[in-house]
């Protein structure tokens, strides 16, 4: 009889399933030493926390020798609006700016002004960012990028993501603290910088 215990209960698993691609929303090159990937929920408290440390770390290793390219950061929705009610809404909203090239942009704002994602204020952001602001409420309100949200959910869910945020460091599932300083350490160690 073997001592080997099957191990693939949601949660358990540690390899990303759907590996980064041209598909996805990313910074850097995706060819870089080290893929860091994130499934966030815009009003998820942590992913607002995580969200500083990625930037800082993003800011560190580009002033060191590794360069720009030594990291590429990778963002899938992974809303959770049974607990977040405004994060699926966000999730779309981010989509919407991104098919009018500002993905990254409505992005940050979202993930600071966390406890302020209702209609009026994502219209704010929108012309806050000079989107086409009808369009820009036509897409949320016809739930327009829906299905790529929940593109991002299922894979998230097959490679054992339960809640948000969930990390994964070159495919490998990142389960320590979120700090700036043993996330750092993990990229480092998982992109044989030295």
């Amino acid at each position: 009889m073997s001592d080997v215990i099957p191990n693939d209960t949601p949660g358990s698993r540690n390899q990303l399933v759907v590996p980064p691609s041209e598909q996805d929303h990313w910074q850097g090159s995706l060819n870089a030493r080290v893929v860091l990937v994130e499934y966030g929920d815009y009003q998820c408290p942590q992913c607002g926390e995580l969200y500083t440390s990625i930037k800082a770390i993003q800011r560190q290793l580009e002033a060191t020798l590794y360069g720009k390219d030594s990291l590429c950061f990778v963002f899938r929705h992974f809303p959770q609006p049974q607990i977040h009610p405004q994060a699926q809404k966000a999730a779309v909203a981010t989509e919407a700016a991104g098919a009018q090239g500002q993905f990254w942009q409505m992005y940050e704002i979202l993930l600071e002004n966390q406890q302020e994602l209702g209609n009026g204020y994502l219209a704010e952001y929108a012309d806050r960012l000079g989107l086409n602001v009808p369009q820009f409420l036509r897409d949320i309100a016809r739930g327009t990028y829906l299905e790529r949200i929940n593109q991002d959910i299922e894979s998230g869910i097959r490679s054992g993501v339960t809640d948000a945020p969930a990390l994964f460091i070159n495919g490998t599932r990142y389960r320590n603290a979120l700090e700036i300083e043993p996330l750092l350490a993990a990229i480092v160690e998982s992109g044989n910088f030295s």
